[in-house]
């Protein structure tokens, strides 16, 4: 085979033993096997008990009913040896192991403004075994993450894929319990104590069949392997207090995912923010778990250190969206070597892979150019041609065409019931607003605030003509612009949004639970903070008196602030950045106030859009109107206009001055409002489920043609 010449930065290759030396592997092909090491060793002699133990010993975790799949046979892992459990090997009837295959995978990323494409992925290929751990890896931005993503199925809209992802031999979707995704960035409810979120977790995710001292038995010893035993009651913290370092919310999002023991589990980056000693003890229980639960661990790895290196079973090693290597993690040496690249004595190869084919420095140095190719991109293209003539591959194809002939059929597991999601989550949303300053306790100090000054600028409004105007402009603010300063609390909700994404997406529980759960915890709050800013308001400006008129008000006050926070779920289901959803929310509340009936009476509105259907669908028409049926009817004030009775009656205030609809009583508006607080949320559940249906649509229409790669690593696709 043709070499080319070494990387600029490699030394001259040392005369002395090679780091990895050749040995027999699996169907008769040249491989070879890293020197025997103490890790691998002792990692290979507690896999055949199925579990690697910890510090401390474990109680023995209450089993999860497992997901069967039906099928034959089970297959020979990367380095030739059967996964076994109990010396079976692994097989799809009686063990549930889920294999996934993928050919020939293509992705594309689409610009929606100009149109233009960029190939990330040029047709890879590979497939994952139960009881091992595959790592892909490779240079930033060479399609890692986008390949994690086209095999769980999370591309974003603006990706195209096309290729065969097989799960046990089948297109099927991937059931709850059968897997999970850990993605790189953590998404965890920073006011949570470790031991809360995971117990509350456990509860969401197991079955119904375990009881609750078996979830939270799973739960302990899940933490154990984690190493998060000692932060078990300090609270996860973000962006208002400092709380566990990055790397345990690196480990308690893994923990999160790892409860239902998934039969394949997905991990972007699980040894991000861990320092070398925390990343081989998680990637060791990690590896631990896929031998002894059979899983098929696919991890996107950036760059492990040795010792972690020696874990995985398979490397998947891309290069500006090509495969250069997939095979046997401890073949990967001496594919390198003998395509001229050897791995020189004492370093780790890891990260002599990657500093081979790493070439984003070279443009900057002025190496690449179109007549003359880095040394990065020849090497690239060497390992690419290479691998693809070479045992290595036909070996790899050969182990998917047998895995995909199995025809295995993953059956879901078993989840906690709806009512049992509903209750828990309720107590952790509730747990989660009453920490929160934000949420709910720095709004009503601002109401609070607010009332006084209302109640001092218009205090005892008494009956005269004059207090008709400052009856009316105190219930507009009240039930306008208070209720306006509800989108304060908008930031934390995304926050909550992000967290039903990532669980929801995991399949945690679906869009109705949480919109359930979030309104039974929020409405204990809401009536709060519309009851005691309401009565001081109330009281200090004169209102009518009695139990039934501020009774009504705070119903009121409260139905407006629960549609606030409703019209808020359904901007932020839209716009998800919080402050371009604050500043539409202003806007679309704004709009509706204009035409309420206060700043412009109903019969000068233009009927064309502003009446009809504007004044219909803005919820401070029915606030208002309520709120002067409540307050003027029954009432006499004097007047003093000349001409005129001595007396007015508030009925005739609010149908001739206010135009006022009084073909109904105030009940009926605020029937009005307790359907807009349903249908708003119902809304909500609506947009997330068309969201959902749109999504792919849109991916496909983007793109309104097959995929053409005429790049070359002389002319590389570069990122849009």
């Amino acid at each position: 085979m043709a070499t080319s010449p070494l990387p600029r930065w490699a030394p001259t290759p040392s005369p002395s033993g090679p780091l990895w030396h050749p040995s027999s592997a699996a169907a008769g092909a040249s491989s070879t096997r890293h020197t025997p090491s103490p890790f691998r060793a002792i990692l290979g002699a507690l896999c055949r008990f199925g579990r690697v133990p910890t510090a401390v010993s474990q109680p023995a975790a209450p089993a999860v009913e497992a997901a069967e799949v039906t099928g034959d046979g089970g297959d020979a892992g990367f380095d030739g040896a059967d996964r076994r459990r109990d010396g079976r090997r692994w097989e799809f009837g009686r063990d549930g192991g889920v294999f996934i295959t993928w050919e020939d995978v293509w992705v594309t990323a689409v610009d929606g403004s100009g149109g233009r494409t960029a190939t990330i992925l040029h047709g890879v290929s590979g497939s994952a075994r139960p009881g091992e751990v595959l790592a892909i890896m490779g240079p930033s931005g060479c399609g890692k993450t986008t390949l994690l993503d086209a095999l769980a199925g999370r591309l974003d809209t603006n990706l195209r894929s096309k290729g065969e992802i097989l799960i046990n031999g089948r297109r099927q979707k991937l059931a709850f319990g059968t897997s999970a995704y850990v993605t790189q960035e953590n998404v965890l409810m920073s006011t949570l104590t470790v031991r809360e979120a995971i117990y509350i977790s456990a509860q969401v995710q197991l079955p119904d069949t375990m009881t609750v001292a078996e979830k939270l038995a799973r739960a302990d010893a899940t933490v154990r392997e984690m190493g998060l035993a000692g932060a078990l009651d300090t609270r996860i913290g973000g962006r208002t207090s400092k709380g566990i370092s990055g790397g345990q919310r690196r480990r308690l999002s893994i923990c999160l995912e790892i409860l239902t023991r998934p039969r394949l589990l997905f991990l972007d980056e699980p040894t991000g923010g861990l320092d070398s000693a925390a990343a081989f003890h998680v990637m060791s229980r990690i590896a631990g778990l896929a031998a002894g639960e059979g899983m098929a661990v696919v991890a996107v790895v950036h760059q492990p250190c040795a010792e972690v290196f020696e874990l995985f079973h398979g490397l998947c090693l891309l290069a500006a969206g090509e495969t250069v290597f997939f095979g046997p993690a401890a073949d990967a040496a001496e594919f390198f070597a003998s395509n001229g690249y050897p791995c020189p004595p004492m370093r780790n190869p890891s990260d002599h892979f990657l500093r081979t084919i790493n070439r984003d420095f070279d443009m900057e140095s002025g190496e690449r150019s179109l007549s003359k190719p880095s040394a990065a991109d020849e090497a690239i293209q060497v390992l690419v041609n290479s691998y693809k003539t070479s045992n290595i591959s036909e070996i790899a194809k050969k182990a998917m065409h047998d895995i995909n002939e199995m025809e295995g059929v993953m059956i879901r597991r078993n989840q906690a019931t709806f009512l049992t999601k509903v209750l828990v989550l309720t107590r952790r949303s509730f747990l989660n607003m009453y920490r929160d300053p934000g949420y709910y306790w720095l709004r009503l100090g601002i109401y609070i605030a607010i009332s006084l000054c209302l109640g001092t600028i218009f205090y005892n409004f008494g009956n005269g003509y004059n207090s008709i105007r400052s009856r009316s402009s105190m219930l507009m603010f009240i039930g306008g612009l208070l209720t306006l300063m509800a989108i304060g609390g908008f930031p934390s909700f995304v926050e909550d949004m992000k967290i039903f994404r990532s669980e929801r997406l995991n399949g945690h529980y679906g869009v109705s639970i949480f919109v359930i759960s979030n309104t039974l915890s929020a409405t204990p709050y809401l009536m709060f903070i519309a009851v005691l800013p309401g009565a001081i308001a109330y009281y200090l400006t004169g209102l009518q008196r009695g139990v039934d008129h501020f009774a009504y008000f705070t119903l009121v006050l409260c139905s407006c602030t629960m549609l606030v926070e409703g019209l808020m779920m359904i901007i932020a289901a839209i716009v998800p950045d919080f402050l371009m959803g604050i500043i539409t929310g202003a806007g679309v509340q704004g709009i509706m106030m204009l035409n309420c009936g206060f700043f412009q009476i109903p019969s000068s509105l233009p009927k064309i859009v502003w009446k009809y259907p504007v004044s219909y669908i803005s919820f401070h028409k029915y606030a208002l109107q309520g709120f002067y049926k409540n307050e003027f009817l029954g009432l006499v004030l004097q007047n003093n206009q000349e001409g005129q009775e001595k007396t007015i009656s508030g009925e005739e205030i609010i149908t001739k001055l206010f135009e006022v609809e009084m073909g109904h009583s105030k009940w009926v508006d605020l029937a009005v409002l307790c359907g807009m607080v349903v249908a708003y949320r119902l809304l909500f559940v609506v947009i997330i489920k068309v969201l959902d249906m749109v999504k792919p649509m849109v991916k496909g229409a983007r793109v309104r043609s097959p995929i053409h790669c005429t790049c070359s690593f002389q002319n590389p696709c570069y990122s849009l």
